[in-house]
């Protein structure tokens, strides 16, 4: 369906709050009144002052943000609203974020009072569809009203959250009670609670089945080798899988005191291969992520057809730094199909049937492989299109907009709202909304032209990170100019060629630490363009020679650029020139990378294969994206074909004859 058709009504209904962002409304004096109540409404909504809110609503009337005042002041106090209440709002700002914002929090209220009358009234209206606590509510209706076996849904959808959650656990708890799920299905839950450190995870899943069994598990979580040692008799069998949850807690402390203990005799009979395998699925990928020789060898003792993806993932890893590129292909085999499409996935099986070689037949797969991936979207599509013998160019620039895509991409409400809610500081808000008019309004999104349409509205208005990430969203067509945008070129320009840096790899990084928004700051305090920490602008700043500075200068635009360049300059220069090992020390500080390139005697490697191996879940793909933005600016600024493979080059230990000038950074 297209975009137009269905919003364009919409945008007609919609415009008696929703004016025209034209300079003279953003900037007339009644309007300053009221962007200040707004933004008093947004305070007093995260501390939940309904008083505050309730007295405040009138005030915002007609107002381009009135969903938003609207949405605060009846969110505080939905566990008290009438139904009439909440019905009244959606009619009035039918078609709105924020309506179908307050209807999934409607409905998770819903569902925790067990009305599944109403919820099933309300769900089919609800378009985001991206709440997995619901779609798990939802899977509990089908089950209550038709009996179906909703198992395998709740179960996938559950295992793909990070955090404890209300309606996958509520369905979970129903289908045990009623017979439909078996225990088997819910303790691997529970192992991923343990193994990524969430006890609460691990406890919610193990209360469904015996809530007297918590204490033991809190008690498992504390001192697991306690538990162990306190085992000496036969198990009863539903205390096996407290013992796997136990040692994949030891797991987590120390990989190599868990494979002693998983090997012992009194567990070995008892656990089952299944059960054996994921412990070891979690000890080898404990000793992955620590870089240790002997991660591969745990991952054999165990069926990588039985361990969870995140294991066999740690296991390429594993084996790619081995050199070990049969255990390459074997842990992509078993991965879940859709995994395993994944561009990393497919480059690094291609790559493993190159490297072995066993036949005409695998170097012609090999070849289909990276083929299907190839391209300049990401780092493996840009590594594959070079394995096949080719370079990185910047594509065809797509056709103009035409006047009514414009329009139709202005005259957008949601569009309107975003860009207002931005432009007056409520970024958080402003970004939700746009998102979801991009995203999440239609089903599937909005078409690539309409996408092409409000990336360039974003643009103008130079709210680069929306720019940026809706361009990005094309799928059949690309932008360039829209995703690869140069925001201040003539400084960003003048600051490299002054201290000899490359301005791609400078708005490779920028492009990934704030997106161009020049008071970004993060949850740690990096702060401005090139997010740079309190203390490290500090001692740069020293080290190039910025005598005056102060630290409320670093969100200053050429202060932070130059504060930023510098400190990079010389994380690259202590780094040899690595642009990977650079960025890694930028984004998780130098001491991590030195310790990752490992010491003497460690292997010297590809620095796909080092990236691919860092610990840190952010920074491996920090460095990836830096890395790869790096080479299609340097595409756009040159013209000319680039390689990625060139700027990556290899990871190995310090040469000894080397100072280590990386020791003095902060």
């Amino acid at each position: 369906m297209q975009f137009s058709a269905i919003l364009t009504p919409l945008a007609l209904a919609a415009c008696v709050f929703v004016p025209s962002l034209s300079p003279a409304h953003a900037q007339g004096r009644d309007n300053s009144r009221l962007d200040a109540v707004i933004v008093d409404m947004a305070q007093a909504y995260k501390v939940r002052d309904r008083k505050r809110l309730s007295s405040l609503l009138p005030q915002v009337r007609g107002y381009v943000l009135e969903p938003w005042a609207a949405y605060w002041e009846l969110s505080a106090r939905l566990e008290d609203a009438s139904p009439a209440e909440v019905q009244d709002y959606f009619a009035r700002y039918a078609g709105s974020y924020q309506e179908d914002k307050l209807r999934s929090e409607w409905l998770l209220q819903l569902g925790r009072n067990r009305d599944w009358a109403a919820f099933n009234r309300e769900y089919p209206k609800y378009r985001m569809s991206d709440d997995k606590s619901l779609r798990c509510y939802a899977l509990l209706t089908d089950h209550l009203a038709t009996g179906v076996n909703v198992n395998a849904a709740v179960m996938q959808t559950w295992l793909g959250q990070k955090d404890a959650d209300e309606g996958c656990a509520a369905a979970a708890e129903q289908l045990v009670k009623d017979h439909s799920m078996r225990a088997a299905e819910v303790w691997p839950r529970a192992r991923l609670g343990m193994e990524n450190d969430r006890l609460r995870v691990a406890t919610q899943a193990v209360g469904i089945l015996n809530d007297s069994w918590v204490k033991t598990l809190n008690a498992i979580y504390l001192n697991p080798s306690k538990y162990l040692d306190d085992k000496l008799t036969a198990l009863r069998p539903q205390t096996r899988e407290l013992v796997s949850l136990a040692i994949i807690r030891l797991a987590w402390l120390d990989p190599a005191e868990a494979a002693t203990e998983v090997n012992h005799l009194r567990w070995k009979a008892q656990l089952t291969q299944e059960e054996r395998s994921w412990i070891w699925g979690v000890i080898g990928k404990r000793a992955a992520m620590k870089l240790g020789n002997d991660a591969v060898g745990y991952f054999a003792q165990g069926q990588l057809s039985q361990m969870h993806e995140d294991h066999l993932a740690w296991a390429v890893r594993a084996a790619l730094r081995a050199g070990n590129w049969k255990m390459v292909q074997d842990a992509i085999a078993a991965m879940p199909t859709a995994a395993a499409a994944e561009p990393v996935w497919t480059y690094w099986h291609a790559r493993a049937l190159l490297a072995r070689s066993e036949s005409e037949a695998s170097r012609t797969e090999a070849l289909s492989l990276l083929q299907s991936i190839a391209g300049v979207r990401g780092f493996y599509e840009q590594l594959a299109l070079e394995e096949l013998g080719q370079r990185i160019n910047a594509p065809q620039a797509p056709e103009p907009l035409t006047l009514e895509e414009r329009e139709i991409a202005r005259n957008n409400p949601g569009l309107t709202r975003a860009l207002y809610a931005i432009q007056i500081g409520l970024r958080a808000e402003g970004v939700r909304e746009w998102n979801y008019s991009t995203n999440l309004h239609v089903r599937g999104g909005m078409d690539d032209r309409s996408l092409l349409a409000a990336a360039e509205l974003a643009c103008r208005a130079e709210v680069w990170d929306r720019c940026i990430n809706t361009s990005e969203r094309t799928r059949s067509v690309m932008d360039f100019e829209q995703r690869f945008p140069m925001p201040f070129k003539n400084a960003v320009l003048a600051r490299t060629a002054k201290i000899g840096m490359d301005p791609a790899y400078v708005y490779g990084l920028i492009r990934q630490e704030s997106r161009f928004i020049m008071d970004a700051k993060s949850g740690v305090g990096a702060s401005g363009l090139m997010q740079v920490m309190p203390a490290t602008a500090k001692w740069t700043a020293r080290k190039i020679g910025l005598t005056d500075f102060q630290p409320q200068h670093i969100t200053e635009r050429d202060t932070n650029i130059a504060i930023g360049t510098g400190y990079l300059k010389l994380l690259l220069d202590s780094f040899g020139g690595s642009m990977p090992m650079a960025a890694a020390a930028y984004n998780a500080g130098p001491g991590r990378p030195r310790v990752w390139r490992g010491g003497v005697g460690a292997p010297t490697q590809e620095a796909a294969i080092w990236a691919e191996n860092v610990p840190f879940n952010e920074t491996r793909d920090y460095v990836k994206k830096v890395l790869s933005n790096t080479t299609n600016y340097a595409a756009v600024i040159t013209g000319q074909p680039q390689s990625l493979k060139a700027r990556l080059g290899m990871v190995g230990p310090l040469d000894s004859t080397v100072v280590d000038t990386s020791t003095e950074l902060p």
